[in-house]
């Protein structure tokens, strides 16, 4: 099987896309993450440009790492400058990697109006470079930037660059799209002749800004390259680089490259995607290939049927080989297989033609109709399904609860106040609580009211609370529909409320949210009593 290096720059490149940044304890973990997973090399940083990757490259050094080299980048020394006496080599050197990525221009309009220096000039900075920090021991692999728009302008100077990098001893040449302007087929043919003129081991290293990131990235290995780089998630500048969260898959399942060094690293996938988004602090894509939550998701009752009959009628790889998961979605598109299949997703045991399911999906066209949508809503859809089998068990009674809003002075934010009067096995319960929002502070007087009663509402806590005006036709009476994402720390589940009134809708789904967690609480308490 051929092997294909993995070139990770998610540090280097990917936190240079807008609000992406990584802290210098973040970007540890950050590699040691990748290492885990099995790729080859982590570009660490630009060596000598901030404290903070030079600080990393010391740091690293500490880390037993199992199967990734560290790699430091920088560039060609500068115009007219004697390479033993550049600063950007020497912070390569006292970077203190094995590997050392640095790149070079290529592209003859660079060279004019960017460098502003010789073509002559261009290919010595590119030897000297290359040859200097190979005589210090390094890898070496060179980036060769805005390779393929330089060879449409001018093939042979483009080429002749790379020829200079191979002659003074680099390791891997990188062809580089820097723009990300580049198609695939004319990948493929600049690739395969570099192939035929370049006798070193080929790589590639491509943008996304059309959109053609991960298919580059895919031609270049069919036309001979054996080194791939990219980011987790196409993080990157501007529109992002090629994102190896789709790449590595395809190489692996769809073309059959060995890619990752370890046992079943594939089925990582989509944890070290959601990893480094939490780390970046950005909210994970959804319909992101291979690893977002939509990306097994069946909605229309064909397409269930399907995947209850077999997998493969729908689904292009079995999810759990990528680390995801099939989800069965509800709406008024499901028919019985989806609520048959969900029900069993969430452990109920009946056929898919008995009672229960048509009563399931009658009450689910019911409240469609009335603007509720469980697609994003499992827990409330449990909780339907409980209702709706009789199965359900309230586990408080509300009395009633107000929300006071207040703004004492035209420059003092509002003050928001909620009282929460119910009742539990025949106790009542009154409370009182303060949030920066009306929502925020019935959630707490709520949570206050039930934990004498139910301790473990202590766990949970909002993750996400979106607003959705269904009838904007009828202005300020239009039904609002709320959406609550909630957590205790270990799972997740999202719930829903609809009403002409914001805050009644928010209660109706905070309900639900706390509902839930009791009900797994006490499903958990049952198996363990069970077990016992």
């Amino acid at each position: 099987m051929k092997r294909i290096a993995i070139y990770d720059t998610t540090l280097r490149d990917g936190a240079q896309g807008e609000g992406v940044s990584f802290s210098g304890a973040g970007k540890i973990r950050v590699a040691q993450k990748l290492d885990d997973f099995g790729v080859d090399y982590i570009e660490g940083g630009f060596a000598g440009s901030n404290p903070k990757d030079m600080a990393f490259f010391r740091e690293v050094r500490k880390l037993d790492l199992k199967h990734a080299k560290v790699a430091a980048f920088g560039s060609t020394r500068r115009a007219g400058a004697s390479i033993g006496e550049d600063t950007g080599a020497q912070a390569l050197i006292e970077a203190g990697t094995p590997v050392v990525t640095i790149f070079g221009k290529s592209w003859t309009l660079h060279v004019r109006d960017v460098l502003q220096t010789t073509e002559d000039e261009n290919v010595a900075m590119i030897s000297d470079t290359v040859r200097f920090l190979k005589e210090q021991g390094k890898e070496i692999i060179y980036d060769a930037e805005h390779f393929f728009d330089g060879y449409k302008a001018d093939p042979e100077y483009a080429m002749s660059t790379l020829i200079a990098a191979a002659a003074a001893g680099a390791d891997v040449i990188v062809p580089c799209d820097t723009n990300g302007g580049t198609l695939p087929h004319e990948i493929t043919d600049i690739m395969s002749e570099v192939g035929r003129r370049i006798d070193k081991p080929l790589g590639i290293h491509t943008h996304n800004d059309s959109e053609c990131g991960v298919a580059n990235s895919l031609a270049a290995v069919l036309a001979g390259a054996i080194h791939v780089q990219g980011t987790i998630n196409g993080f990157g500048e501007r529109c992002g680089n090629a994102n190896l969260v789709s790449i590595i898959p395809n190489l692996a399942v769809k073309m059959g490259f060995e890619c990752l060094n370890g046992e079943g690293s594939l089925k990582q996938l989509r944890e070290v995607s959601e990893f480094i988004h939490e780390l970046a602090n950005h909210r994970p894509d959804s319909k992101a290939p291979f690893v977002g939550t939509s990306a097994f998701a069946h909605k229309a009752g064909m397409h269930v049927d399907g995947v209850r009959k077999n997998p493969s009628s729908f689904e292009h790889l079995d999810p759990e080989e990528v680390g995801n998961k099939r989800r069965i979605l509800m709406s008024e598109l499901s028919g019985a297989s989806n609520v048959f299949l969900k029900a069993v997703e969430l452990g109920h045991d009946f056929d898919r033609k008995s009672p229960e399911v048509k009563s399931i999906l009658k009450e689910l066209e019911r409240l469609e109709k009335q603007g509720y949508e469980f697609e994003a809503a499992e827990a409330s859809f449990e909780m339907l399904i409980q209702k709706v089998l009789k199965a359900h068990k309230s586990f408080f009674r509300l009395d009633g609860f107000r929300v006071i809003v207040e703004k004492r002075h035209h420059d003092e934010p509002c003050m928001s106040e909620a009282s929460v009067k119910l009742s539990v096995d025949g106790e009542t319960e009154f409370t009182v609580g303060e949030g920066d929002g009306p929502v925020d502070a019935l959630n707490h007087a709520l949570r206050t009211a039930l934990m004498r009663f139910y301790p473990k509402i202590s766990e949970v806590f909002l993750t996400d609370y979106r607003v959705r005006i269904l009838d904007p036709e009828e202005h300020t009476a239009a039904k609002t529909r709320v959406l609550i994402e909630s957590s205790d720390g270990k799972k997740t589940w999202s719930t829903v409320g609809v009403s002409e009134n914001i805050i009644e809708a928010s209660w109706e789904a905070l309900v639900d949210s706390v509902e839930y967690k009791l009900f797994i609480e006490e499903e958990k308490a049952g198996k363990d009593d069970e077990q016992t």
